[in-house]
């Protein structure tokens, strides 16, 4: 099977994940000219990079993908508001990318920016 759900609605949503990996690394490319502490950025990203891999091994079905980020967020317990908040931003953006052709292809290009470049 291609990287297309079966509903034709855009990637699955490992295949999403592996392209927003991408769009994770030029960010990172922000972080580190920025003139102030960026620890709590790096953390969010490194929150993110891990959720974006471990969807893109375990391959969710996209009509599970939802309840997939959900047990992520259980698994994290307590303290893991931050991992609701990460994973609320991603499924949200798989949303996105689903609806929106540009977005969709902006990421298969491999989320080009000149950020990108460091």
């Amino acid at each position: 099977m291609s990287g297309r759900a079966r509903s034709g609605l855009g990637p699955r949503p490992a295949e999403f994940c592996r392209r927003l990996l991408a769009a994770v690394a030029a960010s990172e490319g922000r972080q580190k000219r920025r003139k102030r502490d960026t620890t709590p950025d790096a953390i969010g990203t490194e929150l993110k990079r891990g959720l974006l891999e471990r969807a893109v091994r375990e391959d969710p079905a996209p009509e599970d993908f939802e309840a997939w980020l959900l047990e992520r967020c259980l698994e994290a317990g307590r303290g893991g508001g931050a991992v609701r908040a990460i994973a609320l931003g991603i499924f949200e953006e798989w949303r996105l990318a689903r609806a929106s052709p540009a977005l969709g292809r902006w990421l298969a290009e491999g989320a080009p920016s000149d950020d990108a470049a460091g």
